[in-house]
């Protein structure tokens, strides 16, 4: 039986944020261990596009040419989707709260209805608006209200650029990019990546240390590579691939609300996993989430198109 659009864009985009949410509890080990951030994002982006590019080369079938057309989005999701908003995102959580950098990093749904308000010069739908207010309202009460709180001007100027970086990572993933395959962007964009991200390791801008010995992986003890290739293949390959094949499917405003659900995901991987209770406020705040995402669903598709950002061809 075949399976609905929709259906299919919403089942890719639970797997999704079920999948970036299991990259806290399996990262935590390895930064435990003593390796940098810069370092672990480098890592697993460079496993996770390994992984991804035979099913790179097995989507594109010899089409080559498809690649080179599509090498504005693919440079902005490798730069921008991936590299800048991981690099962002972690020099914001050196120097504010990690709750306040999610916080923050989580209005990429918001500045995605802007940018149309801005471009359109049309108010969106008062379900839309609605929506924003029950989804950040939510994503508050998942993080805790005392994630607002925050003093350092450079580690908030981060994690907005950290936000910007997401909604453009949506905003690439939701068009149809010259008919590249989802996982070709998501493979060639991880690749894309790695060489940025360690470069602001070489260059200093971010510690990049790495230890090759046994973590602790929850309560027993495991190589190095265990943790590193569960985050890489299923937090981060898997995660990306499904996210951009949602985001082609039900439009980057959409996607990128029901991405939100990724710190509900987390918050109960890390319960399960590493014995960090839930409390009643987060279970409310995960209900008011996904109020705010059947609100901007009930939108009418014609006021729901977003517009694309322009990409120079040649």
């Amino acid at each position: 039986m075949k399976v609905p659009p929709m259906s299919a864009g919403l089942i890719a985009a639970a797997v999704s944020f079920i999948s970036f949410g299991t990259s806290g509890a399996f990262v935590k080990p390895l930064l435990e261990a003593g390796w940098s951030p810069a370092a672990a994002v480098t890592a697993r982006a460079l496993v996770a596009g390994l992984v991804l590019l035979p099913f790179v080369v097995v989507s594109l079938r010899g089409r080559w040419a498809v690649l080179w057309q599509a090498r504005w989005p693919v440079l902005g999701m490798g730069v921008v989707g991936v590299a800048i908003t991981q690099v962002l995102y972690y020099a914001a959580i050196q120097r504010i709260p990690v709750a306040t950098a999610l916080l923050i990093e989580f209005l990429a749904p918001l500045i995605l209805v802007g940018f149309t308000w801005a471009v359109s010069r049309r108010v969106p739908a008062p379900v839309v608006l609605v929506g924003s207010v029950l989804a950040v309202g939510g994503l508050v009460l998942v993080i805790g209200p005392g994630a607002i709180r925050a003093v350092d001007p450079i580690g908030l100027i981060a994690a907005f650029g950290a936000a910007i970086g997401c909604a453009v990572y949506f905003t690439i993933a939701a068009r149809a990019n010259n008919g590249l395959p989802p996982v070709a962007l998501a493979g060639a964009g991880m690749l894309l990546a790695v060489p940025v991200v360690a470069l602001t390791g070489a260059l200093g801008v971010l510690p990049f240390t790495a230890t090759f010995g046994a973590v602790p992986f929850f309560d027993l003890t495991a190589p190095w590579w265990v943790p590193l290739l569960i985050v890489a293949v299923v937090g981060t390959a898997l995660a990306y691939a499904s996210g951009i094949t949602a985001s082609g499917i039900l439009g980057s405003r959409l996607a990128s609300f029901i991405g939100l659900l990724e710190v509900v995901s987390a918050s109960v991987f890390a319960w399960l996993l590493l014995g960090e209770a839930l409390t009643p406020w987060q279970l409310v705040g995960g209900a008011l989430i996904l109020a705010g995402i059947a609100a901007v669903r009930a939108e009418r598709p014609a006021e729901a198109a977003v517009p694309a950002l322009s990409t120079p061809h040649s």
